[in-house]
């Protein structure tokens, strides 16, 4: 049974055409024009209980608007979702207690006050018993190691602190499906890696399902076995990191440190030349031709060692979004 189900989800904007100056004004008052955009386009994927789940696209690839549909946050144009056995748009009581949408560039702790007094609002908004509620913050404190930052105003914590006291506000009520919309947005690399440990330990301990965003890809990586790739609106890949290098990153990596200098020409025979520093060499070789270049270059350039690695998964995904070609295999 799946925790989250979409079948061709899709939202459209209305959006009115004005034309510059004066006169333009005038005739987008009273003769008004609209094109229609289409900020996600028959969209359908499924989602297990417990599963941790990548989302992944560019700046205005539909994301954000495909985290406010499943959180009810937004009616779907056309399309079909459920998500934790209800229909989000009808935002019933008992579906907001199973969920929780966190945005990196939004905050719901009143800024002035101690975390520990918006986190008393939470606990009367869902009907929190005051021991339960004292446990679980003890409990999500701990986890998040914020002990002795609780009684503080929210403006005196740091930016990683805060991002922190945020998560332990929306996961309070101990929701089943979390929506993360770049839960690090901002952070340094310890509070990243702080949050991703928090999450998986939360996933662990309570079969919580996550679909989460972001454009650090070590968030990506640490956390998510499975990833959803959008552009423009529409779904582009959904399957795990491995198969996303196989059928988006058609070469390898080959790394050589050479004995002596070689010349950039003789190099370049032998794939795509990405970096020469001095006696490191960083080659591109299609996977087809990898054994037979491989044994060519031990064969014919003094080779101290080499190295064949998968390309990184940033340089993935950023290849795929430039590349239109690679988009249009991907549908």
């Amino acid at each position: 049974m799946s925790q989250i189900r979409a079948d061709g989800l899709s939202k459209f904007y209305p959006v009115a055409l004005k034309a510059p100056g004066f006169v333009g004004t005038l005739r987008h008052f009273f003769q008004r024009k609209y094109r229609q955009v289409e900020a996600v386009r028959d969209v359908s994927f499924a989602i297990a209980p417990g599963e941790v789940v990548g989302f992944l696209g560019p700046n205005g690839a539909g994301k954000t608007t495909t985290l406010k549909l499943l959180s009810g946050l937004i009616y779907p144009s056309a399309g079909q979702v459920e998500v934790a056995g209800h229909q989000p748009f009808k935002r019933e009581h008992a579906f907001l207690r199973k969920i929780t949408l966190v945005m990196g560039n939004k905050q719901q702790l009143i800024w002035d006050l101690p975390a520990a007094d918006s986190f008393r609002v939470n606990a009367a908004v869902y009907e929190i018993p005051d021991d339960e509620f004292k446990k679980r913050v003890g409990e999500l404190s701990e986890m998040l190691a914020l002990g002795g930052k609780l009684n503080q105003p929210v403006r005196k914590l740091s930016l990683g602190e805060r991002m922190k006291a945020e998560l332990l506000a929306a996961l309070l009520h101990r929701p089943q499906v979390l929506f993360l919309d770049e839960p690090t947005l901002g952070l340094d690399v310890n509070a990243q890696v702080a949050v991703r440990e928090f999450l998986r330990e939360y996933n662990r301990r309570y079969r919580a399902t996550i679909l989460l965003t972001s454009h650090y890809m070590a968030d990506i990586t640490a956390l998510c076995e499975r990833v959803l790739m959008i552009h423009h609106g529409k779904l582009i890949y959904d399957g795990g990191l491995g198969g996303l290098l196989e059928r988006f990153a058609p070469y390898r990596e080959v790394h050589i440190q050479l004995g002596q200098p070689v010349e950039k020409d003789r190099l370049e025979q032998y794939g795509e030349l990405r970096e020469l520093e001095g006696l490191e060499v960083r080659l591109l070789v299609r996977r087809e031709q990898l054994v037979s270049g491989v044994s060519q270059m031990l064969r014919e350039l003094p080779i101290d060692d080499l190295e064949v690695r998968e390309p990184a998964i940033e340089e993935v995904i950023g290849q795929v979004f430039a590349d239109t070609r690679l988009i249009a295999e991907g549908r």
